[in-house]
């Protein structure tokens, strides 16, 4: 174990611990605390308790209404003085003293008891009215106490208040009501690389969003928030922020230095002022939580990766809310799933995996995203969350799975599931699907041309990006669709014609012209992924022209999208890519044009009238939008929307 005190010490971990044991570890320590979970109570005004959960049941100090009151306009009447009335011998009340003219939700006059309807009245005009059918006692009133009795239960003890809570809290009378104190939740961040929102970072130096990120999660959970200031990476700048944070705060959070490296200090700081119980969880991503306490109250520290960072901020940093609320927490809704892709377990840990949800024929589907625990789009895009069990084998491409949603179930029926090619301009068509269309939307996953016509053929998707050149006829994907779904009705819809080439940093500084400078020394390339078509195409222009593909330094790198290959040109991390313009126009980086592609939409027949995937058809064939895809440079879109081939069931 290290020494808190030296805080040049490099740390290591205390333990590595499963969920539920971390878990029952800190809530040990917590029992063990006099005034722990604090429950201070406060009263607000019903104009400022939405939100808020309520301290103490709440009983009604007025009935509602708290009068007899008339349910429809007419006259109020005594039942017992239209006895006899009928359509053969209407019965004539005197206005004033017989009859009384009276509105909805006014109060009964004394010593009537029913009212009668306007529509079955006639006014003579002569201070008297006539009725044709005698009133039943009660008719048309509103008795005293009928939606609300005075000293019944209105609301119980830890319920969220919503807008109809606080309509029932003033129609039994109450103008406050006492609520919960939101437990104060203080989130430090700290990285000497960080800089605030709003400034411009250089090299080497990162945008600090996750205390913006983890403090608008606490309070929307019901707690209030403190985000404290960015502190560098030093040991007593930590432990005095920590401190500090202390005083004020219920729940203390350390964003990043959770680790072991030799700037990560939290867990030194939070032994310093306490005691750790856990440092390591076994958990992906997450792994490297601090659980401890210090001065009476719980301080964790979880890991600087955003998508680390939202996980375990969920895991362990909720239920110490919702405990300060007195309320259990939410149970998320699940759907059984099957899943397109193999998921591969790291040994020991349980692994949370973020997917996009639809439903595919009478399957559905969770097709994964990107599972590195510093992208935050991930959980953007996530509709929800697959965990791979610890110690399991992973789970096989095709399996059932369950899913732990995210949002509503009802978005995997509005979903049109694209698995295939990238494309910066799907990336439109989604947006533009979800502003023209609601609630229908486009989800698409990263797969590869050929990787989504396999997900075609597996019923795992609605239609598949697709660009596969035949180099025997130098046709574009009617090939491949023949040979991977045979016999099987399809449609082929164009998307664009987009320009290939070489992306190369600002400036050409290696002076690259042709593919047969890939093979200079010290080039640094980096490829796409095998099946897709990128890939297929640089390995057919290599052919061509004769060059050994092992020449290439840095064939075998691999990414799975245009901007993904474009960023690593832009860092610096590689010299030159292949690629679409119009990822080099997004990046800022320079484009030497190889030639023209056809990208396609591969569309089995029965998902064509599928709501959303007709949607976006409609999109296609929109002129102003070709216009925005071609604005986005390196497209040709006068075939946009075009069906390019259909393959029959003889096929």
């Amino acid at each position: 174990m290290s020494n808190p005190s030296n805080p040049d010490q490099r740390a290591v971990y205390l333990y590595d611990v499963p969920l539920a044991t971390a878990r029952e570890r800190l809530a040990n320590a917590l029992d063990e605390l006099p005034d722990w979970p604090p429950r201070r109570t406060l009263r607000l005004p019903l104009d400022q308790a939405l939100g808020h959960v309520t301290a103490a049941p709440v009983w009604a100090a007025l009935s509602s209404p708290h009068f007899p009151a008339a349910a429809m306009d007419g006259v109020a009447v005594s039942a017992t003085s239209t006895v006899g009335a009928a359509e053969t011998s209407p019965r004539r009340l005197r206005l004033d003293t017989e009859a009384v003219w009276i509105d909805t939700g006014d109060a009964m006059p004394p010593n009537t008891d029913a009212v009668i309807m306007i529509e079955d009245i006639h006014d003579r005009g002569d201070g008297s009215i006539e009725i044709t059918a005698a009133a039943a006692p009660w008719q048309h009133v509103r008795p005293m106490g009928e939606d609300i009795v005075a000293s019944e239960l209105v609301l119980p003890q830890g319920r969220r208040l919503e807008p109809r809570d606080l309509g029932a809290l003033a129609a039994a009378g109450h103008s406050e009501v006492d609520v919960v104190a939101p437990p104060r939740v203080a989130v430090i961040p700290t990285g000497s690389e960080l800089v605030p929102v709003g400034r411009s970072p250089q090299p080497g130096e990162l945008i600090e969003f996750n205390g913006l990120m983890l403090g608008a999660l606490a309070e929307t959970w019901g707690a209030a928030a403190q985000r404290g200031e960015i502190v560098a990476d030093d040991f007593h700048a930590i432990r005095s922020a920590t401190e500090k944070a202390l005083e004020s705060a219920d729940i203390v959070v350390i964003n990043a230095g959770s680790s072991a490296g030799r700037e990560d200090y939290s867990a030194r700081v939070i032994a310093d002022l306490g005691q750790v119980f856990v440092h390591g969880v076994a958990v992906r991503p997450g792994h490297p939580v601090v659980l401890g306490v210090a001065r009476g109250k719980p301080v964790l520290g979880i890991p600087g990766y955003p998508v680390s960072a939202a996980l375990t901020f969920e895991l362990f940093v909720r239920p110490l809310i919702e405990e300060c609320l007195g309320r259990p927490s939410p149970q998320r809704r699940t759907v059984k799933a099957i899943t397109p892709r193999q998921l591969v377990s790291h040994a020991g840990d349980d692994e949370f995996i973020r997917v996009r949800v639809g439903r595919v024929g009478d399957r559905i589907v969770a097709a994964p995203l990107e599972r590195a625990a510093g992208v935050i789009m991930s959980l953007v895009r996530a509709d929800g969350l697959v965990t791979v069990p610890r110690f399991s084998e992973g789970i096989a491409a095709g399996s059932e799975v369950e899913v732990e949603l995210l949002g509503e179930a009802e978005g995997i029926e509005h979903t049109a599931v694209a698995i295939g090619s990238h494309d910066p301009a799907l990336d439109l068509l989604a947006s533009e699907v979800s502003r023209r269309s609601p609630p229908m939307r486009l989800a698409s996953t990263n797969a590869g041309s050929y990787g989504g016509l396999v997900a075609l053929r597996r019923g795992e998707a609605h239609l598949a990006g697709c660009h596969l050149l035949d180099p025997a006829t130098g046709v574009y994907n009617e090939t491949d669709v023949r040979r991977v779904l045979p016999g099987r009705p399809v449609t082929l819809v164009n998307f664009a014609q987009r320009e290939q080439g070489l992306i190369v940093p600002r400036g050409n500084p290696k002076g690259l012209r042709t593919l047969a400078d890939l093979v200079q020394p010290g080039i640094r390339f980096v490829n796409r992924q095998r099946g897709a078509g990128t890939r297929m195409l640089l390995d057919h222009l290599l052919a061509a022209e004769g060059i050994d593909p092992s020449a290439i330094q840095g064939y075998d790198r691999e990414q799975y999208t245009h901007l993904a290959v474009a960023a690593d040109v832009d860092s610096g991390m590689a010299d030159v890519t292949l690629g679409i313009r119009a990822a080099a126009r997004a990046l800022g980086t320079d484009f030497i044009p190889v030639g023209m592609e056809r990208y396609d939409l591969v569309i089995p027949n029965e998902h064509l009238q599928h709501p959303p995937v007709a949607a976006l058809l409609a999109i296609l064939r929109d002129p102003t939008f070709a216009e925005a895809v071609r604005a986005m440079g390196g497209y040709d879109t006068s075939r946009m929307g075009e069906v390019m081939a259909e393959f029959g069931g003889d096929a």
